[in-house]
């Protein structure tokens, strides 16, 4: 009696892509960025630098023909964020204490929003993250933009959750 339940019951659906499913794509200007919890200003952009696990080289001892690479150092490419400037100072006293010699590191989560932009589709964790360029917002009296600063942010390590 079991044998014939289990045999009705057709099997779990694979988590992933499925053979002649398209898979759900995010849209790139979904997104939304948490530093430590707290919202200070609305981002427009985020730019990824590059990630680069740089190959080490070597060739074994009696093999002179063979050059066998190693995965060596990673370099964490920088972030850099594009916010619309508004009157709170928090983004640059942040900046202020890399200018101190003593910057504070924070937590920071890029989350893509899930479809229809209801929940979390993707989150990228940068791990003390810290502010190590800022460029000011282009001011110009005949433009109709608005005014938009950028802060380049360095990181120790990366997640995605």
């Amino acid at each position: 009696m079991a044998d014939a339940k289990a045999a009705d019951t057709p099997p779990a659906e694979p988590a992933g892509a499925q053979p002649g499913q398209r898979p759900q794509l995010f849209h790139g200007y979904n997104f939304k960025l948490v530093l430590d919890g707290i919202n200070e200003a609305q981002f427009t952009q985020v730019l990824w630098a590059p990630i680069k696990v740089t190959p080490v080289r070597f060739r074994a001892g009696g093999d002179a023909s063979i050059v066998h690479q190693l995965a060596g150092p990673v370099e964490y490419g920088d972030v850099t964020l594009r916010y619309g400037l508004t009157a709170s100072p928090e983004l640059w006293r942040w900046f202020l204490t890399a200018i101190s010699g003593n910057p504070e590191r924070k937590h920071v989560s890029i989350v893509m929003l899930g479809p229809g932009a209801v929940g979390e589709g993707v989150r990228w964790n940068l791990v003390d993250a810290w502010p190590s360029v800022w460029h000011g917002a282009p001011l110009d009296a005949l433009g109709h933009e608005f005014a938009v600063e950028s802060l380049t942010l360095v990181y120790e390590s990366l997640s995605r959750a």
